[in-house]
Order: structure tokens, then sequence, then C-alpha cells
């Protein structure tokens, strides 16, 4: 069986098709689902989704920074009562400056908040990052005393930089359909990184693994994720998926 630790059924572009979807996810092997939380926008239809499909598809809760502007506290007093639906993680969250820099402050306290509020419920945490490396392990260092862990989700940096990431909290990264791009920097760190600190992801319905790349991508695809880390540890698909999905049950408590 495998894990998809990262997907969005509810996005506009997959929501029409989510059912079929998660069909075609188990039919490849794809026993278990994560959907990444946005913002209030969304919640509801993503938690439909896990309501509809318990022990298979689950749900985050968290506050994307995208989605972080001067009212970011009410958006995160609008998570609270979400908590009794019993969300698996923290996420996701995080610091992205891709676009600009114009709610930077407010990104970071909206991080920070959030941090703490995944030690308080005991979850680990699903972590964006987007041009914004130091920033985030500035907030992680700060919050070391939260004894936090979670993953690092569509890890884009270094193995030096998730070494010094686990200096203050216990992570893992999130490795999806960017490993089988040419050229990718992730496979020189996957090649470092062994396989219990990996957990697979998707992205769903963005960043489709070759040969569906510019595609959209969905849950299905996980086995081709698998296939190229395999290559790259020199191990067989099926250890592969025996101890990423290990991580992903451990980490994220599923059953």
């Amino acid at each position: 069986m495998f894990v998809d630790t990262h997907t969005h059924f509810n996005d506009e572009s997959l929501i029409e098709d989510a059912e079929q979807a998660i069909v075609r996810a188990l039919d490849a092997g794809v026993g278990k689902m994560i959907q990444a939380d946005v913002d209030s926008t969304e919640r509801d239809s993503m938690w439909a989704v896990c309501d509809r499909h318990p022990s298979v598809v689950y749900g985050m809760i968290g506050l994307y920074p995208g989605s972080v502007t001067a009212s970011w506290r009410e958006e995160i007093d609008r998570m609270l009562p979400y908590k009794e639906k019993g969300p698996v993680a923290v996420g996701e969250i995080g610091l992205d400056y891709h676009e600009g820099k114009e709610f930077e402050k407010e990104q970071k306290e909206a991080l920070r908040v959030q941090l703490e509020l995944a030690a308080e419920w005991n979850l680990p945490v699903n972590i964006h990052l987007r041009d914004a490396w130091g920033d985030f392990l500035a907030v992680l260092k700060d919050c070391a005393h939260l004894h936090l862990r979670g993953n690092l989700h569509c890890f884009s940096g270094s193995y030096e930089t998730y070494v010094e990431a686990n200096r203050y909290a216990d992570m893992m990264i999130g490795v999806g359909g960017v490993v089988t791009f040419k050229n990718a920097s992730l496979q020189g760190v996957v090649a470092r990184l062994p396989l219990e600190r990996i957990v697979l992801e998707t992205d769903a319905p963005y960043l489709a693994p070759v040969p569906y790349r510019g595609k959209r991508n969905e849950s299905s695809f996980i086995p081709l994720i698998a296939a190229k880390i395999a290559e790259i540890k020199g191990v067989s698909l099926d250890e592969t998926a025996r101890i990423t999905t290990s991580n992903a049950l451990n980490l994220f408590s599923l059953k």
C-alpha cells in the first residue's frame, strides 16, 4: 500500500472528478490520502470528501501562507471548531514570498501561532515553503522548545537545509512528482536521505510526475514517484512502499 500525504481533492480542477480520482488511486494501491487545508473558503468542501471516505481520505487543518492577509487572526479563529473533525496534521502552513512580501510579517506571525497550536494539539505540521527558507529556519529555531514533528512538503531545499531544520524539529521530507523531472536537485537529496525520512505526496492537481508532467496530477500517480525513489536509492519498489507507508502511518497516526 502507498500513502499520498498531500493532495487537494477540493481544488476546482479536481473536485468534479474527485470520486473517480479516489477510485483510481485505490486501484493503483494508494490506500490512504491526506488533504491539505488552505483556508475557510475551501474547508467545508475538503471535509465533505473526508466524510464520504472514512479511513481512506483524511484532512489537515491550517492556513496556507498564500491565504494570509491582514485578517489572518480571524482565519485562524475559523479553523478552531474543525479540531472536532479529527485533523491528522496542522497544514499546510508555512511561508511563501514567491508572489511578494506584502504580508511577510503576518505570514511569520500566523506560522508561529499555528506551530504553537500543533504543539498544543499534539499534531504534526505540514510545511509549505517558497523563497523563504531563511525566515522559516529562524521561526523554527525560536519554536524549538515546542518539540515539533512533521514534514517539509514539496521539499525544495538542499540536504544541508534539511539537516538545519532538524536541529529544531523532527522533520521528514515530502517527495512528489518533481523527483521524476530531469536533473531535479531533489534527486540528490533523496539519494542522501534514508527512506525512513521520506513520505510520498502528489500535491495534486499540481506537479504531475513524468510522463504526465504538465498535466493534471492525481493520487493514482504515487507509484510512479515511488518507482523513481526506488531507482535513486537502489532498492525495490516493495521496500520503498513499505518504508514510506510506515513513515506516513506513524507520522500522521493513520488507522
